[in-house]
């Protein structure tokens, strides 16, 4: 994991807003990136910074080119995680709703106090912080599911269903002892220590497996 300092963005087109809203976050420790509109924060983006970043971004609501709920929307959309904290002058009720809704962290209206600001941004970066290291656990699995073979994935989805070994040879038409190996294997590929733990990481990544083999009569299971 990328252990840098939290980076706060902040996109607001009043210049002398953004320089001080930049100088205060910088005085608490955080890095601070500006831009003057969402486009040109948008740019930035398609320019490829890392995601494996703790961040979070400040956001006017008016902007002259995309304002700040079409941007979140746009942002979702395209799949950034960013934690979302609003700006606005001209801030209504509904307008506060709908950025909530949509999974921004808070919604403040100008002037806001520098406290207010950075609390907001602390908790910001503890959302960040905690969908990150979420992302980067959900990547592993599915990195641990890759590894497995096409019988392992079976043999997975009957063990975390709670099959029993004998059950499991019957359903895939095999030897209990071919099972057995085949669930040792799953195990230490999954670095899972116990059935639970198995279950847990499985369903944490959501992961949809394979379902196995039509079952087979016991006259069609051969000793292995």
């Amino acid at each position: 994991m990328n252990h840098a300092k939290p980076t706060v963005f902040v996109v607001d087109d009043d210049d002398a807003v953004r320089r001080a809203l930049t100088r205060l976050i910088r005085s608490a420790g955080y890095r601070a990136e500006g831009f003057g509109s969402a486009l040109e924060f948008r740019a930035y983006l398609e320019c490829g910074p890392s995601a494996d970043h703790n961040a979070c971004l400040v956001l006017d609501v008016q902007l002259p080119d995309l304002n700040g709920l079409e941007f979140q929307h746009e942002l979702r959309g395209a799949g950034m995680p960013l934690s979302i904290i609003f700006l606005t002058g001209h801030g209504d009720i509904p307008m506060s709703v709908s950025a909530m809704k949509a999974g921004a962290t808070d919604f403040l209206v100008k002037p806001v106090s520098d406290t207010d600001l950075l609390n907001a941004i602390e908790s910001a970066l503890g959302s960040a912080s905690q969908a990150l290291a979420s992302r980067i656990e959900i990547e592993s699995i599915q990195n641990r599911i890759e590894r497995l073979t096409p019988r392992e994935r079976e043999v997975l989805a009957l063990v975390v269903e709670g099959r029993l070994n004998k059950q499991m040879a019957c359903e895939l038409g095999t030897a209990e002892k071919t099972i057995k190996v085949h669930r040792a294997r799953v195990m230490k590929k999954m670095e899972a220590h116990s059935l639970a733990e198995l279950v847990r990481v499985t369903d944490k990544a959501g992961i949809q497996l394979p379902p196995p083999h039509p079952p087979r009569s016991p006259e069609s299971v051969t000793a292995a």
